[in-house]
């Protein structure tokens, strides 16, 4: 599969047509506007429950002590301070993201907690891991395929650097399969960019957040998607009746 941009010049920033060279600037753009205030407004956005979509992902990891995970689109460390319990001292925790505001945010969470010894920092684009084949044993991307310019380059990418037999975890917003449930959470997330202006002062940031959500691909399509990235016994689970979609991919011994 080729790793280069999509066919088009033209890709979506949220409902906006953009060119596709422009779209990674316009994401950091957003990213390094909300990166002080992500995870209070994660809370906000969710009413609390991501921490339980979180912990229900990380079973779904296996990870053990002395594996090695990439917490790829990791920003601001959530995951990664988990994962660095896990691991253990044998183990080693990546966390990537090609955002460098968000990652400073991740990197004085993981100083402050004193977990510098098994977590790396790296400042990477998703399309074109800078890692060796067959690096990691988990791989987990968290809310963030959504905005990467070329899905199927950074799908195919990880499933490069995942040793056999290691997953791939892809927990992102998703589609409803209930109509109620599909209503009630349009019209809760229309409210998000007016909690961001509130929040963090950025409410058209938080605007491009509830649209990309709507264009990323829903659950048949993402699991095709990881499919012809060449993953195998691939599989999702539905959360908050489709609100979140937890998918789950593994590379072939």
């Amino acid at each position: 599969m080729s790793n280069t941009t999509e066919p088009t010049d033209t890709t979506h920033f949220g409902y906006e047509e953009v060119p596709t060279a422009e779209k990674e600037q316009r994401v950091g753009e957003v990213f390094r506007s909300v990166a002080k205030q992500y995870d209070i407004m994660n809370d906000v956005m969710s009413l609390g429950s991501h921490r339980l979509i979180k912990r229900f992902t990380i079973e779904l990891s296996a990870l053990r002590k002395g594996h090695k995970v990439l917490d790829l689109a990791g920003g601001t460390g959530d995951f990664s301070l988990r994962f660095s319990s896990i691991v253990g001292e044998t183990g080693q925790v990546v966390l990537a993201d090609i955002n460098e505001a968000m990652l400073q945010v991740g990197r004085d969470r993981i100083i402050d907690k004193g977990l510098a010894s098994n977590v790396d920092i790296a400042q990477v684009n998703a399309e074109h891991l800078p890692f060796a084949d067959n690096t990691f044993d988990c791989i987990c991307i968290a809310y963030g395929l959504r905005n990467v310019t070329n899905k199927e380059a950074a799908l195919a990418s990880m499933e490069r650097v995942l040793k056999p037999g290691g997953r791939v975890l892809v927990l992102e917003f998703s589609k409803p399969t209930n109509d109620l449930v599909g209503k009630a959470y349009d019209i809760y997330s229309k409210l998000w960019p007016i909690a961001g202006k509130a929040i963090t002062g950025d409410g058209e940031s938080y605007r491009y957040l509830v649209e990309s959500i709507r264009m990323h691909p829903d659950q048949e399509s993402l699991l095709q998607m990881m499919q012809d990235a060449g993953l195998t016994n691939c599989k999702y689970h539905n959360v908050m009746g489709g609100v979140c979609a937890i998918h789950i991919g593994f590379k072939s011994i």
